[in-house]
């Protein structure tokens, strides 16, 4: 039998022909999805920590998200054109005033660069850099996917993790699911779990692709196993919100199916894990309890969110400055509060951590910058969520099919944006995952008040869509009926 070498040309024309077009139109977002592949990488040490006050860092992660954002100012100098709409600049440029106010606030001016810096590349920098690189559906999609795909590999590794006992110390054992960001970072895997399931359950309703459809179910229920493991209350509690507004927006009929593979999901979990079915039981009831009984770490966030209000009344426009929360926190705040949290566990000896943060972003913003601070940075979040509605109510309303033809595209953008509202509730920025937060809010942004390329084509849509309903209602073309 001979070879024939011709045989290979067919494969080798398929991937010239297929795989070079799709990663010509992908360039444009390609750098942001290696920002989120970074993440799978186990973080080092000294980036573990999660810093409180805007001081932690995610190390590589944070030294890439700065070359994507200088990938997009070449990008944008080269087209020169204003990228922004009037409405996105205005809302991402917004909380600038606030950041630049605590800053002179500082008690040092290197303290005040630092945590501006930091806020600035959170909430400005790199969300103004993922909103311009997004250029249509398909990049929106492939940044979904990848926080799905980065939310199932920190899954795998955090349930290895409750399996095995190398988890993070949790009740006396090491069976809290962390994935790679180590005991020092315990919201971290929760936060990557929780974003890869929010996106999987919107995914589930792309229009007119059954099969990426029956992916999204499958792995939103395979997520639902890590995010319980990860025993964050906080992180249960936004994702059951952000899931509900997920699936209120896709309508009650559509998400009968995914409602039924949830509670499936729900079954198996409780089901098949012995010691750890009490465990979770105890966690969920805990989150009822904890005005009652409440332990350390409890007494602990609210010793500090108090101290956090007496701050803000203290300097009540302005806060005591960027990175102050720290300095201030020992003289606002009342004997309850303890020396520090214990970590140990998945890989690392036994730590005793300050409390740097009160875990509650709008508390720590109203501490440090004040009512100018948390007007300009929550206004804009909420603005962005009013937005991000009123696109898809647009939407909703026009033709394409239930919900428009970017249906999942609304709901990634309202279910992120929502889960991390209420998640600031009880966290703050702070280590490696932080990076997923900017990229989330500027995939939100994208879709609430999109660039000028996006609105100019979205218009021109929308005209010639008039123009043929038009046309047609004039030669008698009313459609089916």
């Amino acid at each position: 039998m001979t070879h024939n070498p011709s045989t290979a040309l067919p494969l080798g024309s398929r991937l010239h022909d297929v795989v070079l077009p799709a990663l010509r139109r992908s360039a444009p977002v390609l750098p942001v999805a290696l920002l989120v592949a970074l993440l799978a990488l186990p973080v080092p040490a000294e980036g573990a920590s999660s810093g409180g006050s805007g001081g932690g860092t995610g190390g590589v992660a944070d030294a890439v998200s700065a070359l994507v954002v200088g990938y997009c100012v070449v990008r944008t100098v080269r087209a020169r054109r204003r990228p922004l709409t009037r409405t996105a600049a205005v809302l991402l440029g917004l909380p600038v005033v606030g950041i630049t106010v605590a800053a002179f606030g500082a008690s040092s001016a290197a303290t005040g660069v630092a945590g501006a810096a930091r806020y600035l590349q959170i909430f400005v920098l790199v969300p103004a850099a993922v909103l311009l690189l997004i250029r249509d559906a398909h990049h929106f999609r492939l940044l979904a996917w990848s926080f799905v795909g980065l939310g199932l590999w920190q899954g795998v590794i955090g349930v290895h993790q409750y399996l095995t006992g190398t988890g993070a110390s949790y009740m006396g054992e090491d069976i809290r699911a962390v994935g790679t960001f180590g005991s020092t970072d315990v919201m971290g895997m929760a936060t990557v779990v929780s974003y890869g399931l929010v996106c999987a359950l919107a995914l589930a309703f792309r229009p007119d692709s059954p099969r990426q459809r029956s992916a999204a179910v499958v792995c939103a229920a395979l997520l639902t196993v890590p995010l319980a493991l990860s025993f964050s209350r906080g992180a249960w509690i936004a994702t059951a919100a952000a899931c509900a507004a997920v699936l209120l927006l896709a309508g009650v009929r559509r998400a009968g199916q995914v409602l039924l593979a949830g509670a499936a999901a729900a079954v198996v979990l409780v089901a098949g894990f012995g010691v750890g079915s009490a465990m979770l039981q105890e966690r969920l009831s805990s989150i009822t309890q904890v005005t009652d009984t409440p332990d350390q770490s409890v007494t602990d966030r609210y010793t500090m969110w108090a101290a956090s209000a007496d701050m803000w009344r203290e300097r009540p426009v302005t806060g005591v400055g960027l990175k102050g929360f720290p300095d201030h926190r020992d003289s606002h705040a009342s004997l309850a509060l303890s020396s520090g949290s214990d970590t140990a566990g998945a890989g690392s000896a036994f730590v005793r951590q300050p409390l740097l943060s009160p875990h509650n972003m709008y508390l720590l913003v109203l501490s440090e910058q004040g009512l100018l601070g948390l007007g300009t940075l929550a206004g804009g979040w909420a603005a962005l969520l009013v937005c991000a509605v009123r696109r898809w109510k647009r939407q909703r309303a026009g033709r394409g099919g239930p919900g428009g033809p970017q249906l999942d595209c609304a709901l990634v953008a309202c279910g992120l944006l929502i889960w991390q509202l209420i998640d600031f509730m009880y966290a703050d920025i702070g280590g490696p995952s932080t990076v997923l937060t900017a990229i989330a809010f500027g995939m939100a942004a994208w879709w609430a008040v999109g660039s000028r390329e996006l609105r100019g084509a979205a218009q021109q849509g929308e005209a010639l869509q008039g123009g043929a309903l038009q046309g047609g209602a004039l030669r008698g073309e009313a459609g089916p009926r």
